[in-house]
């Protein structure tokens, strides 16, 4: 049985639901990336102190439930400070940057450092330091090797979007789940399996391009 998407419920979960899951995932998507790189090439930084801190940011996150983290940020953080408080998208953005950006750190790292040690020695002897080093000869070739576990990220990314809506985003299972609330109080029958079912084909074709886009990258990369 398909969702019947010419049922105002349903376009109204797609739309909605749509909208708020593309806004969290790309917020995460782009703070991840960004944050993630920049710590993991400072991890290969022959400054012991400083690859210490970002160690501790990285166990720290990685170790932490999703969850428990949106709850830090929503809850807990204005309890420290009232300038710390945040609107439930930016709290859930907030959070999964978090989360995203310890994972791109280790795999940054981890590709940094496969790079052979003779394109560092050749970029040195070219004149580069380790800034224009990094920015213009090894980062670019670790980015390649990092093309694959980013775009898992990203997947990871638009399914945890769903631990949003425990703090109000409007995101699809989140919007699925008050419809169905308002269609069993006002006409007795919550069309649970319509609904749910639009929810599962809607992550389903999000996420199912991305993982075999994954794939593919992965392979080719390999060959």
């Amino acid at each position: 049985m398909l969702p019947d998407w010419s049922d105002p419920v349903a376009r109204y979960v797609l739309e909605r639901g749509l909208r708020g899951t593309l806004q969290v995932a790309a917020i995460a998507v782009v703070g991840s990336s960004l944050i993630g790189v920049l710590l993991g090439t400072a991890m290969t930084l022959p400054y012991r102190l400083l690859r210490a801190g970002i160690r501790l940011y990285i166990e720290v996150f990685r170790g932490l439930p999703i969850l428990v983290t949106v709850f830090i940020v929503y809850f807990g953080l204005p309890s420290v400070a009232s300038t710390l408080r945040f609107g439930p998208l930016t709290a859930a953005g907030i959070a999964l940057i978090l989360w995203g950006s310890a994972q791109v750190a280790e795999a940054t790292r981890g590709a940094v450092q496969s790079i052979p040690r003779e394109q560092h020695e050749a970029a040195a002897a070219l004149g580069f330091g380790w800034t224009m080093r990094h920015a213009y000869v090894i980062v670019p070739q670790a980015v390649r090797r990092l093309l694959p576990p980013l775009i898992g990220l990203l997947v990871n990314i638009v399914q945890n979007t769903t631990i949003a809506g425990l703090i109000g985003v409007g995101e699809t299972l989140e919007t699925g789940t008050r419809s169905t609330e308002r269609l069993l109080f006002s006409t007795g029958n919550a069309h649970y399996l319509s609904i749910y079912l639009a929810v599962f084909v809607f992550f389903f074709l999000l996420s199912y391009p991305l993982t075999r886009l994954g794939a593919f990258v992965e392979k080719r990369l390999a060959a």
